[in-house]
């Protein structure tokens, strides 16, 4: 079973970090939606050991449910 590391936080400053043991990656990106109280415009990186981390932003569309929503890179000007 993998073991995914993650990092919550906003900015440079790390919030939670920890890991998840789940058969996939969807499934440790639900188990941390779960366990952790995240709020609007907060980051998450998360992936496997000896792997750049998966970058997200955690959104609240106009539904009302937040949701992680890839981030995209921004490029230099």
């Amino acid at each position: 079973m993998p073991r995914f590391e993650f990092v919550i936080g906003k900015g440079d400053a790390v919030r939670e970090a920890g890991a998840v043991l789940t058969d996939d990656f969807g499934a440790a990106l639900r188990a941390i939606a779960e366990q952790a109280d995240v709020t609007e415009g907060e980051t998450l990186a998360i992936g496997v050991p000896g792997f750049p981390p998966a970058r997200y932003a955690f959104v609240v569309p106009l539904t009302g449910r937040g949701t992680w929503q890839p981030e995209i890179p921004r490029l230099a000007a």
